[in-house]
């Protein structure tokens, strides 16, 4: 019998959320993956929108596949931070980042839309836009002393791939908000998508 990918193992995290009626999204790589140059990842990011009333109910739909602790859900949901769940056979982690109150966090996550990420029986998750995945990782690699090289080429990758059909008004409005627009001008540059 062969192990779950990480995909699978992502479908059966957001079943349970989904069983609450807990509204998420995907970030990290698997979203630049999702609009841009694919890469391999052993963890997921999540954005959810999860009340501490149902911190519980989220161990009990995972607890006995996953290593979930409904007290770490509460302590992330009061400090508006994260958690993690981890996939006991795979050790797959799903880090779960509360959805934050700023408003470009609000903005991003009312934006998100289903993307079918499986052929067949079609597969669909909730990512965020292209525009706003550029923008989180854009904030993202500032954070972080412009030292996480691999969210710049996540950056790159999307770009590329998006081109055009990017919304490239929405991205320097927000680049402005989130100061990164000389980030993103750089980015935009690197990828071609300057006049």
């Amino acid at each position: 019998m062969k192990a779950p990918d990480i995909l699978e193992v992502t479908f059966k995290v957001v079943s349970a959320l989904e069983k609450l009626k807990i509204r998420y999204c995907i970030g990290g790589s698997l979203a630049s993956s999702a609009f841009g140059v694919p890469r391999s990842t052993l963890d997921v990011d999540m954005v959810a929108d999860i009340r501490p009333d149902q911190a519980a109910a989220v161990e009990s739909l995972l607890k006995g596949e996953f290593y979930v602790d409904a007290d770490s859900i509460t302590r992330a949901i009061e400090q508006k931070s994260s958690f993690n769940i981890i996939h006991l056979e795979s050790l797959f982690k799903i880090d779960i980042f509360i959805l934050k109150q700023d408003p470009f966090s609000q903005q991003a996550f009312s934006r998100r839309a289903e993307k079918a990420v499986s052929e067949g029986p079609a597969q669909k998750l909730y990512f965020p836009t292209p525009e706003d995945i550029v923008l989180i990782k854009l904030d993202w690699y500032k954070r972080a002393g412009e030292a996480l090289t691999q969210q710049w080429r996540d950056v790159l990758g999307v770009l590329k791939v998006q081109g055009a059909r990017l919304d490239l008004n929405y991205v320097r409005l927000w680049a402005k908000e989130l100061q990164v627009a000389g980030l993103l001008l750089k980015a935009l540059k690197e990828a071609g998508l300057t006049e």
